[in-house]
């Protein structure tokens, strides 16, 4: 075994149960499939444990003659939010589309519909995040300055649904992530068409700023 295989199995091993996600010891080795490696990535990141790899020279050399990107993250602008991190992803491994509140536009989803149906990416995974300002935007009455209204008034349709309550704030932050998966799964033609082959997978979660944890929401089944 390779000292660099061994490195790897190891540092999974002593991740353990740190995250909320279920156990996958071969995840650097084995290439499972696309959410199951976002799971582990991120188990990683969570507890302080990146492996970092494909980042370097050799990495850069490869994916410099073509990208083949393994999932697509639509996910918010904050700073704090960086998926090649959030994720332990080296250079070519995500198709990354960021706006504030990730609010689609036909830019976005053009850009997303590139990553899955020229690069063939299968996996799309929406990630939104507590203490979102995109999303507190939204949730005042006043009108915002210049073209932060538009962000707002796309996010506004999440807001209304959500009844108000102590943590009105992080339930909106999901249904907002429910909604723009739902948008992804009907938006036609082209990835609504790979939703309904099967060749393309929608799903939603919401990062824990504290806790460096991506926890995977469900979308209501009426909603596909």
């Amino acid at each position: 075994m390779s000292m660099l295989r061994a490195t790897a199995l190891v540092s999974l091993a002593l991740l353990g149960a740190c995250a909320s996600f279920p156990d996958e010891s071969t995840t650097v080795v084995q290439s499972p499939p696309p959410f199951e490696r976002l799971a582990a990535g991120n188990r990683r990141f969570a507890c302080d444990a990146p492996l970092a790899m494909g980042r370097g020279e050799t990495r850069r050399t490869e994916v410099a003659k073509g990208q083949h990107p393994y999932a697509i993250v639509v996910t918010c602008s904050d700073s704090r939010v960086a998926p090649e991190l959030l994720f332990d992803a080296g250079l070519g491994d995500l198709f990354v589309v960021r706006t504030a509140g990730h609010v689609l536009d036909d830019h976005a989803l053009g850009s997303i519909e590139y990553a899955a149906e020229h690069l063939g990416a299968h996996a799309i995974l929406v990630v939104g995040h507590e203490r979102c300002d995109a999303v507190a935007a939204a949730m005042s009455t006043g009108e915002l300055p210049g073209h932060i209204e538009s962000l707002a008034t796309a996010i506004r349709p999440a807001i209304v649904a959500v009844p108000a309550g102590s943590d009105a704030s992080d339930r909106c932050v999901a249904e907002n992530v429910r909604a723009t998966v739902t948008a992804l799964k009907h938006c036609t033609p082209i990835l609504h068409e790979l939703v309904e082959a099967g060749t393309l997978d929608v799903r939603g979660g919401v990062y824990d700023l504290d806790s460096g944890v991506v926890k995977m929401i469900e979308v209501r089944a009426g909603e596909h």
